[in-house]
């Protein structure tokens, strides 16, 4: 399908720009005129307005648009301006600044991406821009003063060349950091009688800036010095074989454990690095059966809807099966939980269940929102069952979200448009309702009362969250992650204070937040964190990881599943110094009290693979990598170098006895 490059640029202004505080009406126009599409390469035009960096040529990168925005922004660009950018890469962001300045001077390290951007800004009429190859880090001397200087790139300090280059009043934008690879985003204002003035605007990651006063070219080889070879094996792969805890096969009973030594946490989490990865369903099967048999832990909370979670819940707790008519997890994607290995824990946990009391099974419960249709018709049913008078007000106020219910994205663009969440008040109106009346209703069936009022909660944070899409990533991922948390807390509360819940998600929600890219530079936070901040040390996170093999995935939203083959993990990566320690499936405890060397020496930024339902590996490195310190983010990792795809079941559900409920097979 053909893209609609003008409206992917009006959206992309509205929700990662504008959305996200940039309100500066010369860069709102700017950025709503510059084709981002002619910038990088045809190859990845279809995703020039996603929020994030991507490949160009010479192994460079274009900025994320939102951060070319900030930048413009901080060094409030006018008409008038003589405007310097150092790291001109693709060219973008001289276009963008042109659009405002009138005169954009910009210096490349790379003389193939200063050609290719001389070549696009003069073919899309841009004639107050200058291109030339060189060092930045001297900047321009016969063209200075510049009113504004950007430079794209980082370098352990602020160049003094750069500022005496500032007229008076000028401004510089550049990363700063003391390492080349993270930094922090730094505004100097030179004044009228030359003093200069610093503000700092947050953590940043940028390429390094090479130059006479940047970073070294680590490229360059010093000339009659003999290069050192390479220690073989080096010292972290050396440690991570040392310190390594072997894992027995995953059919073995000793696998789940090795992993007693999280049995004391009120919470263990599971991680996952894709959705579509046999071992690691097998692997959390036989961790969470071990906390289950041998430490009493009485929950398995899945990052699945709740509705669904339910019928898995009824049948694994042998509760009377209710009429479903579309079966359990019949939405995409199907195989993230329609898999022969979740089935097979489904049906042990349900033998397990057969023989204990009630009161003591272990239940499953979903802890996502994207369920909104299915959670309104779960409330008004249960209404209908306990106080038909009731069931009619729910349909009443359920019935601003009715008509939105199966394309909920579009209410959120409706809600944006009108400027207000038309349904907001309807929704807490309804759980405020319920739970007023919990004693009545829960009296008569704690169980389904139980049930219902997640039900309308997730209806409430629904409808939050699709207004939340429009306004930008880290809003509706937030939202979520806290739905998420508070999903745990109320299932663990409903099983008594001193329950015990295993959870299963992807690594991306398991790790802590704060201690990768999603935290540093997206403002996100995740069910992890919010776990670590309530439990403290009574939460374990354990990670997942892989090399290569092959994975269940989908090209884009919506997408049949395929089989693809995963590429091997990227040098300088963590999967990579992993699979260079040749040890799997390998278990490694993070943790700086019983393991202080490996976690000092895993908590530097490196990159880690994050793989969804999504799988493009054209792009692997910017559709699927983000930096993260992994001793930070997790208590434990377990590796497997060589994984393999789920064996999916039916997409469609059947319609079996009950025996086969609840996949239906």
């Amino acid at each position: 399908m053909k893209t609609n490059y003008p409206k992917a640029r009006e959206l992309m202004v509205e929700r990662q720009i504008a959305r996200r505080g940039i309100k500066d009406d010369y860069v709102l126009r700017a950025m709503r005129r510059v084709p981002r599409q002619r910038f990088v390469p045809d190859a990845l035009r279809e995703f020039a307005y996603e929020d994030s960096p991507l490949p160009i040529e010479a192994g460079q990168t274009i900025s994320q648009p939102y951060i070319v925005a900030r930048m413009v922004e901080a060094a409030r660009i006018r008409p008038g301006d003589r405007v310097l950018e150092i790291g001109g890469g693709s060219g973008y962001a001289a276009a963008v600044i042109a659009t405002i300045a009138a005169h954009v001077f910009v210096i490349e390290r790379h003389e193939v991406l200063a050609n290719l951007a001389r070549r696009r800004l003069k073919a899309l009429g841009y004639r107050n821009v200058e291109v030339r190859t060189g060092d930045g880090s001297g900047g321009w001397r016969e063209a200075a003063p510049f009113d504004a200087i950007l430079a794209a790139a980082g370098a352990p300090s602020i160049p003094e060349t750069l500022v005496k280059q500032l007229a008076p009043g000028g401004r510089l934008v550049m990363p700063v950091g003391d390492t080349p690879h993270r930094q922090r985003l730094v505004k100097v204002t030179r004044g009228e009688d030359g003093e200069t003035t610093r503000e700092d605007l947050g953590e940043v990651l940028f390429v390094p800036l090479i130059g006479e006063q940047g970073w070294p070219d680590p490229t360059a080889r010093a000339p009659d010095v003999e290069e050192p070879r390479k220690p073989e094996p080096d010292a972290d792969t050396q440690l991570l074989r040392k310190r390594g805890i072997a894992l027995p096969a995953l059919d073995d009973e000793g696998f789940g454990a090795c992993f007693d030594r999280f049995a004391t946490a009120r919470v263990v989490l599971l991680g996952e690095a894709s959705h579509g990865t046999a071992e690691f369903y097998a692997a959390r099967a036989a961790i969470s059966r071990r906390l289950i048999q041998a430490h009493g832990f009485a929950l398995v909370a899945i990052e699945a809807d709740w509705p669904d979670a339910a019928v898995v819940d009824r049948y694994v707790r042998h509760l009377p099966v209710r009429s479903e008519p579309e079966g359990a997890f019949a939405r995409f994607p199907t195989w993230m939980w329609r898999n022969a290995e979740f089935a097979a824990f489904v049906e042990w946990l349900r033998g397990h269940n057969a023989t204990r009391e009630p009161a003591q099974r272990v239940g499953v419960c979903g802890l996502d929102l994207y369920s909104l249709q299915r959670s309104i018709r779960a409330v008004v049913d249960y209404l209908d069952r306990v106080d038909p008078e009731a069931a009619r007000v729910a349909k009443h106020r359920y019935g601003c979200l009715v008509p939105w219910a199966r394309e909920p994205a579009e209410y959120g663009r409706m809600a944006l448009s009108e400027g207000y969440g038309r349904c907001e008040k309807a929704v807490l109106e309804m759980l405020q309702a319920l739970l007023e009346r919990q004693l009545q209703y829960g009296g008569k069936d704690g169980e389904s009362f139980l049930d219902a009022a997640q039900n309308a909660r997730l209806v409430r944070d629904a409808e939050a969250y699709y207004r939340a899409m429009y306004y930008g990533a880290a809003e509706s991922w937030n939202l979520r992650d806290r739905h998420m948390f508070e999903t745990l807390q109320h299932a663990l509360g409903s099983r008594g204070k001193d329950a015990k819940a295993v959870v299963w998600a992807h690594n991306s929600h398991v790790g802590d937040a704060r201690h990768t890219e999603m935290g540093w530079t997206r403002g996100e936070l995740n069910i992890g964190q919010l776990c670590r901040e309530s439990y403290g040390e009574r939460v374990a996170t354990i990670g997942f990881g892989t090399h290569g093999g092959t994975v269940a995935a989908a090209d884009d939203w919506d997408g049949p599943m395929r089989i693809m083959d995963v590429v091997p993990s990227l040098t300088g990566s963590y999967e990579r110094l992993f699979h260079d320690a040749d040890v799997s499936p390998c278990l490694y405890d993070l943790r700086a009290a019983t393991e202080p060397e490996l976690h000092g020496r895993l908590s530097s930024a490196k990159l880690e693979r994050f793989i969804g339902v999504i799988y493009r590996p054209r792009t692997e490195r910017w559709s699927h990598y983000a930096e993260a310190a992994l001793a930070r983010q997790f208590d434990a990792f377990a590796w497997f170098d060589r994984t393999h795809a789920v064996h999916a079941l039916a997409e469609t559900p059947g319609k079996g006895m009950p025996d086969t409920y609840p996949f239906g097979l």
